[in-house]
């Protein structure tokens, strides 16, 4: 290991409880970030410092911490060890260019990772320099805020800071470390790569980690393993029926990046859809759609049972048992997800109550808005069940009547039902040209007012406000115009 980083006092707020740490050997490498040359902060989460229990005005101006220069107090930094099936393909990862400093525990008994991405090369770098730039952690900045609150479980950023250094993709580009804070960065991949040793006790310890940290209440279950299978499951289910209920497209959904805590995890080509069409994809590398925002249900259900595979020897003795107690579990899926889609789905059309009709009438909905190439976002916020059907056409009028008769089988008035339509549609999304004009005033100009005014307005989604006009409005590029990139 190198020499130690200098540490920082415990009066920033520091409280490390360090459990991964502890797990065994084959799981992580312990090493500390390469430090850089000049770290200088870029932005600071102050409300999310607050509730970790840091002392937020004692690290706004430290950046050398937060680039890895120095080591907060009862930190144990590590990379993490995890494997993965990159668009289908199994492959050995691990923590290329993060470092996990430790665990902060918060002045309410919660467990959040800290950890430092872009920090330098690791042992699992495989020829990579380890590092990042600024652009791709500025927009996991502005998604992961975008998404906390639109109410989607995300990962935080706490920090940004510039190292001093270019780092070098295409062209040549300022370097950047962003501080992540995470539920944990146990994935799908750890569990992977445990199986794929045939390391049965490091199986048993991380999975008897993960139900500790994520699923307390299972550990005493008549059989936990199974139960934490199918409590992944229905995080996982619940979050990406969120995703498409606000038009997310995660863009990489391997499953280094599925978080067993539920969260959305990693920010790369990640982008929010305008016109509406399932077959939408902006992510430059996916070629063929994998990833389109009409497959993300079915390729969580397929990365769930590289899970279930992993869990295998963990589910029962006899393998044709575990077999058909994984299976059982993984079918389920489709009638998990579609369940908690349903129920987004019918709170953005205003429906308290469950029709038998409801599926066709969303679907109905959506049919016409794929083939309008009409707004996601801007067309379910316009929606207004105290207004006569605007003229869209006779395909929309004869479906806003059909809307309008379903309201009249459940008791809400008009205005009760405005009001849940107004909670569960965002008037405001992180557009992708806004994104775009924000990272490039931040990167060309040095200018960060750009993305604090768009920060200030995603802060309050479902607010109608004057000034939020301009954010409202889509791009007006062609389908296929705008891509998006990993940043490695």
């Amino acid at each position: 290991m190198p020499a130690s980083a200098p540490t920082t006092p415990n009066s920033s707020g520091w409280n490390f409880d360090n459990s991964y740490a502890r797990l065994p050997a084959m799981l992580h490498e312990q090493l500390e970030p390469t430090p850089v040359k000049e770290p200088r902060m870029v932005v600071f989460n102050h409300a999310l410092a607050q509730s970790l229990g840091l002392n937020a005005s004692a690290l706004a101006e430290r950046a050398a911490i937060f680039a890895g220069n120095e080591l907060p107090e009862g930190a144990e930094p590590l990379a993490q060890a995890y494997a993965g099936h990159q668009y289908g393909h199994f492959t050995g990862l691990g923590d290329g260019r993060a470092i996990l400093l430790g665990e902060q525990i918060t002045p309410t008994g919660e467990r959040y990772d800290v950890q430092l991405k872009g920090s330098g090369p690791t042992p699992f770098s495989r020829r990579g320099d380890g590092r990042a730039a600024l652009g791709p952690m500025l927009r996991e900045y502005i998604i992961s805020e975008a998404m906390h609150a639109l109410g989607i479980p995300t990962t935080h950023s706490l920090a940004v800071v510039t190292t001093g250094e270019k780092v070098f993709r295409q062209e040549s580009l300022p370097g950047a470390v962003l501080t992540r804070i995470a539920a944990s960065h146990i994935r799908v991949g750890t569990f992977e790569w445990a199986a794929a040793h045939r390391d049965q006790s490091a199986l048993q310890a991380l999975a008897d980690h993960t139900l500790q940290r994520h699923y307390l209440a299972l550990v005493t279950a008549e059989a936990p393993y199974l139960a934490l299978l199918e409590a992944v499951m229905e995080r996982q289910a619940r979050l990406i029926a969120q995703w498409q209920c606000v038009g997310f497209i995660h863009g990489v959904m391997n499953t280094d990046n599925v978080a067993l805590s539920g969260e959305t995890i990693d920010y790369g080509p990640c982008a929010f859809m305008d016109a509406f069409d399932p077959a939408t994809v902006f992510s430059s590398i996916d070629r063929n759609g994998r990833y389109a925002y009409g497959n993300q249900p079915q390729i969580a259900q397929w990365n769930l049972a590289r899970l279930a595979e992993a869990l295998l020897p963990l589910l029962h003795a006899d393998e044709k048992q575990a077999l058909e107690l994984a299976n059982a579990a993984i079918e389920s899926f489709k009638t998990t997800f579609e369940g908690h889609w349903l129920t987004g789905m019918r709170a953005k059309l205003g429906l308290f109550t469950e029709e038998a009709g409801d599926r066709a009438l969303i679907e109905s909905l959506l049919t016409w808005m794929k083939e309008q190439k009409a707004d996601f976002t801007n067309t379910f916020r316009a929606l207004n069940p105290a207004e006569t059907a605007p003229q869209e056409g006779p395909a929309f009028a004869a479906w806003h009547a059909q809307w309008q008769a379903r309201l009249k089988l459940q008791p809400q008035p008009a205005n009760e039902v405005l009001a849940h339509m107004r909670a569960h549609n965002p008037a405001v999304i992180p557009r992708n040209h806004k994104v775009e004009e924000a990272l490039a005033a931040a990167m060309e100009h040095s200018d960060l007012s750009v993305m604090q005014r768009l920060l200030n307005v995603l802060a309050k989604p479902y607010e109608d406000r004057e000034v939020q006009s301009e954010f409202t409005t889509p791009s007006g590029l062609a389908p296929g115009a705008y891509q998006t990139f990993c940043g490695t």
